[in-house]
């Protein structure tokens, strides 16, 4: 059985989220994305975490890139960080989290939303299953 206790990337997860909330508690509901990806930018640099914005990811096809998008955070090569500032969060906007996760080596994302109610999930899509 998986507990929170076995969660990869436990301690720096719990680090982003509670960087999250001190964003959110800031600049609460109504900016664009790009505004909070910029302060949690600022925040986690703070801590010493290192992060990436706007990091590209590559989908591959026949191994022929088909695509490029890119993450909004990548934290310390571990962790994807995908920005949402909407109404709720939807299911779309977990597909692309795991597509993003499907697409690299990286194994765990949050998807954090900048909403009216602050919301976050948490993915994890292990490289075996790659």
């Amino acid at each position: 059985m998986n507990t929170s206790k076995d969660f990869k990337y436990k301690e720096l997860t719990e680090k982003i989220i509670k960087i999250f909330y001190m964003v959110y508690n800031k600049l609460g509901y109504g900016f664009l994305e790009k505004v909070y990806e910029k302060a949690m930018m600022i925040e986690c640099k703070k801590e010493g975490i290192p992060v990436a914005s706007q990091y590209p990811i590559k989908v591959l096809y026949e191994n022929e890139i088909i695509g490029e998008y890119y993450a909004d955070i990548v934290v310390d090569n571990k962790v994807i960080i995908e920005i949402k500032a909407a109404r709720q969060l939807a299911k779309e906007h977990e597909a692309q989290l795991l597509n993003y996760l499907k697409a690299t080596d990286i194994e765990v994302g949050l998807l954090l939303n900048f909403g009216p109610e602050p919301e976050i999930k948490r993915k994890v899509f292990s490289n075996i299953r790659k």
